[in-house]
């Protein structure tokens, strides 16, 4: 019979179920510590995701299992968490809408990583008070190396497009992608449709640096490359949120870095962060991916 136990957290009742299920076999890590890691990172996290409509990625017999991905909040749902229907045109359903969850609130979050949800992934828009779209406010870049290519290289790439976005006056953040990339992400001002800017940066650092860059996402044209991805800016695509967990062998976190963490950068493993380093990182450092 499943293990159930009852809490309230900020005064919500919720029934955590499971908590002993190993969901990181390789490296032992259960249901409880997944739920503890999000409630521990909790004041970092909530202000990425806040107001942004969710998707999540859930494994509930852990990650060597099937999993899926959750856009539509189930009938289930708690009450109390947010929802907001929204239009999604081209839905591979064929749903003319769909009612997100947005965590807002440590308990909605607990909630979610209760389900299995490791992974949370948002757009780069919020929603207003009413539920109705904002422009987006996010620019995102994805740094993804075609092996033997690694994040080493995508530090190299994420340099030159620093520069890039500096001399147009925009201020950039890196983070890991919890996975072998990064992103980098710049506060936006809409002064034009984001993925035709970000896909035009992306075309000229290409230009300039053919041995490193490709902005195209044919696939042989990638191997020992970094590709920028800048589709990500498309608004109905959503990026893997800071401080997420990531489904991996390991419970690795899209950890937020600075910039000389990005220079210094000499080896892949220089920038993989589990769970309890993030932890220990915002703990002595605070929230690296603050606005800028």
């Amino acid at each position: 019979m499943a293990q159930k136990v009852p809490v309230k957290v900020e005064g919500r009742e919720l029934t955590l179920s499971n908590l002993d299920k190993v969901l990181y076999p390789d490296y032992g890590f259960t249901k409880s510590e997944i739920i503890d890691y999000y409630s521990r990172i909790a004041p970092v996290l909530l202000p990425h995701v806040e107001g942004r409509p969710l998707t999540v990625k859930r494994y509930p017999n852990g990650v060597t299992g099937q999993s899926f991905f959750e856009k539509n909040a189930p009938e289930h749902t708690p009450d109390w968490v947010r929802r907001v229907t929204l239009p999604v045109p081209g839905s591979t359903k064929n749903r003319e809408t769909i009612n997100f969850a947005v965590i807002e609130d440590l308990p909605t979050l607990v909630y979610y990583a209760n389900l299995a949800a490791l992974e949370l992934h948002v757009p780069q828009w919020r929603v207003d008070d009413d539920g109705q779209a904002l422009p987006p406010d996010l620019l995102v870049f994805d740094l993804d190396p075609g092996p033997p290519a690694t994040i080493v290289e995508c530090c190299q790439v994420a340099l030159m497009l620093r520069d890039v976005l500096k001399a147009e006056g925009l201020s950039a953040r890196p983070k890991t992608s919890g996975r072998k990339g990064m992103q980098l992400y710049a506060d936006w001002d809409c002064r034009e449709e984001p993925s035709a800017y970000a896909k035009r940066l992306a075309q000229v650092l290409a230009k300039e640096h053919p041995q490193q860059v490709v902005s195209v996402m044919t696939k042989k044209a990638r191997p020992g490359k970094v590709f920028i991805d800048w589709s990500q800016n498309n608004p109905a695509k959503t990026t893997v949120a800071a401080y997420s967990l990531r489904a991996g062998d390991q419970p690795t976190v899209s950890t937020p870095l600075t910039w000389k963490e990005v220079e210094d950068c000499e080896r892949p493993e220089d920038l993989v962060f589990m769970a309890p380093d993030v932890l220990a990182r915002v703990g002595k450092r605070g929230d690296l991916f603050g606005r800028a």
